[in-house]
């Protein structure tokens, strides 16, 4: 009876152990937690979201996430060099810290960091059996940080086994492996994967490969108590080495070095869930840890550079079905932060929010309305509201609309280090959508087009006091940060597929994004104006299934000054994949196929041409 259970951990996503059940026949891509706080149909929201399944990932290939997140149209992607280096994702035009990350349901932003934003160097494809992302601000159920957006990112935890290997180019070996066990009492599941490449230089001119090792496992465990109450605990570990480039003397450019990084993050949530049909809660107490240390060999063996952040917060969220359409989606939490540097200082702070959201939601026409308040020990209060409608004028075709106002709060880094400024402001945005949808991305057929704008204020930025001493500058000979910045994102995104048969498909989505700084009328760095990702599948009558995929990037600039021109771009991917007994799979690929010369940040090398196969088992 407990498999009629409609469990939705850590941010209410659908289980995997119960996704192939009679309890939860809708495909698991059609759910998305990122507009609500909890499970709800893509089609009930107006707010423009895309969700990639385990199948997708699958079919990708490899380790980098990159190529997973450029198939949602939006999204433009910059990384620091070889893999496991900072790599930052942009939603319209938004700066990555403007995104906010959750993994199985919890934050997982470094509070160390200046920006407070997530590096996706350190999350690898391979163990994630969900990518839900929703475009726009959406502070009124997240709170700070969803000023450009919300990642959700569920990791593998299926009942049965699967398990990967690959080795290719760079001498990259990547290994992975995911399972459950389960019954109507209980359930256990996690997944492991373990990587390593060579690599190539990280700095454009460099000689010297920059490698990457990586291990991460993840975990979880289900108690079912009743048909109506759960508890649940999970929790992810990754460690990672990187070797980096510098500014070695006498010339202090960009160059090869003997430097190396070392990143642990721990991350895990606990907690409770009852859903009697009518009323869903959940009440849960979540924890991030992030923790680097640099080395350079060619001064000692001690770290060069420290630092360490961590997160605390208790959840409650929940979704009242109170009379016919009527649904309200309620929450509240507390947010504990702290972080640590390698000369001893010691910072903290704290935020309490609670939100409410009513809504109407029917077959034909679905619309909420919602409100938050959150209190920051620093800064005080923010507002924030939002509203969305989706309406089917004929059958499959829906128009939709939404208003959305988002926040970021400073960071401790911003607020307390020697560069702080206690009396900053939280950024904000207003964010507004408009669009069509013809079903969504998980039929075989789809179409969209939205049209979008976001209007931002009170960014912040470093500033420097040279000769300055009143004011901001007051106590900061360097430099501090203030709340100096505006910008504006606006354009247009398209998403298409087209299946003309049950062996051929193909996929589509495009983006034009003007995001300018309101003051100067510059770009804002590193935000291509036009970006385009395809992909083709064909399964032959053989069964091998032979794909590809394109994506083409418009220039940018690399500086707020727009003086460092990065070049457009087109890169290329062809995959194939052979079932071999139902249970195995041969597959493999060839990266960069025409071996392209390209930069995503100036002064950094990108992968040539690079070539991979594998094996995958399924039971």
């Amino acid at each position: 009876m407990y498999k009629y259970l409609f469990l939705l951990s850590c941010v209410a996503v659908a289980s995997p152990a119960f996704a192939g059940e009679d309890a939860y026949e809708a495909d698991p891509t059609t759910i998305t937690v990122t507009a609500s706080g909890t499970g709800s149909n893509v089609v009930d929201t107006g707010q423009p979201v895309t969700v990639i399944g385990a199948d997708e990932i699958d079919s990708i290939q490899g380790a980098d996430i990159a190529r997973v997140l450029q198939r949602a149209p939006g999204v433009s992607i910059t990384r620091n060099g070889a893999p496991g280096a900072v790599t930052s994702v942009s939603v319209r035009g938004a700066a990555s810290q403007q995104l906010l990350v959750l993994v199985d349901g919890v934050r997982v932003a470094d509070p160390a960091s200046p920006g407070g934003g997530y590096d996706f160097g350190n999350l690898l494809a391979g163990n994630i059996e969900k990518i839900d992302l929703l475009r726009g601000a959406n502070s009124t159920i997240w709170g700070s940080d969803a000023m450009g957006g919300v990642l959700a990112v569920t990791t593998r935890a299926q009942r049965g086994l699967q398990a990967s290997a690959e080795y290719g180019s760079n001498e990259t070996a990547y290994l992975n492996a995911s399972g459950g066990i389960g019954s109507d009492a209980y359930f256990l599941g996690g997944s492991a994967s373990w990587y390593r490449t060579d690599g190539y230089s990280s700095a454009r001119t460099g000689t010297e490969p920059d490698g990457f090792e990586q291990f991460a496992a993840n975990g979880e465990a289900r108690a079912y108590l009743s048909p109506s109450f759960e508890l649940f605990v999970r929790g992810r570990y990754a460690k990672g080495d990187l070797d980096v480039d510098g500014f070695p003397a006498p010339s202090y450019t960009f160059a090869d070095t003997n430097e190396t990084q070392k990143t642990e993050q721990y991350s895990g949530a606990a907690g409770a869930v009852y859903d009697s049909g009518a009323l869903y809660l959940q009440g849960a107490w979540s924890f991030a840890d992030t923790q680097r240390e640099n080395y350079n060999p060619d001064i000692g063996s001690d770290p060069t550079y420290t630092i360490a952040g961590h997160l605390d917060r208790a959840d409650l969220r929940g979704t009242w079905r109170a009379v016919g359409p009527v649904v309200v989606n309620f929450g509240g939490n507390g947010e504990w932060m702290r972080f640590a540097d390698i000369g001893g200082k010691h910072e903290s702070t704290n935020t309490w929010g609670a939100y409410t959201q009513i809504g109407i939601e029917t077959p034909r026409y679905a619309a909420h309305v919602g409100v938050r308040h959150d209190e920051h020990e620093r800064f005080g209060g923010e507002t924030s509201f939002g509203a969305d409608a989706s309406f089917e004028i004929v059958r499959d075709l829906r128009l939709r609309a939404s208003v959305g106002e988002g926040f970021k709060a400073p960071t401790l880094y911003q607020l307390l280090s020697d560069y702080g400024n206690v009396n900053l402001r939280p950024e904000r945005a207003t964010s507004y959508d408009l669009g069509l949808a013809w079903r969504d991305r998980a039929a075989p057929t789809y179409a969209a087009i939205t049209l979008f704008r976001r209007d931002s204020e009170d960014l912040i930025d470093y500033v420097s006091c040279f000769g300055v001493s009143d004011g901001v500058c007051s106590d900061r000979p360097y430099g501090t940060y203030d709340n100096v910045g505006r910008a504006r994102a606006q354009g247009v995104e398209v998403a298409f597929g087209l299946a003309p048969s049950e062996n051929l498909r193909t996929q589509i989505a495009y983006s034009y994004v003007e995001a300018t700084d309101r003051a100067t009328g510059n770009w804002l760095a590193r935000r291509p104006q036009h970006t385009l990702s395809t992909s083709l599948d064909w399964t032959t009558p053989l069964g091998l299934v032979i794909g590809g995929d394109v994506r083409l990037v418009g220039e940018s600039y690399d500086n707020a000054a727009n003086t460092t021109r990065l070049a457009p771009y087109a890169v290329g991917d062809i995959r194939a994949s052979l079932p071999i007994a139902n249970r195995f799979e041969l597959f493999g690929r060839v990266e960069n196929v025409t071996d392209a010369d390209y930069e995503t940040v100036s002064g950094y090398g990108t992968q040539g041409r690079a070539g991979y196969v594998g094996v995958r088992l399924k039971m």
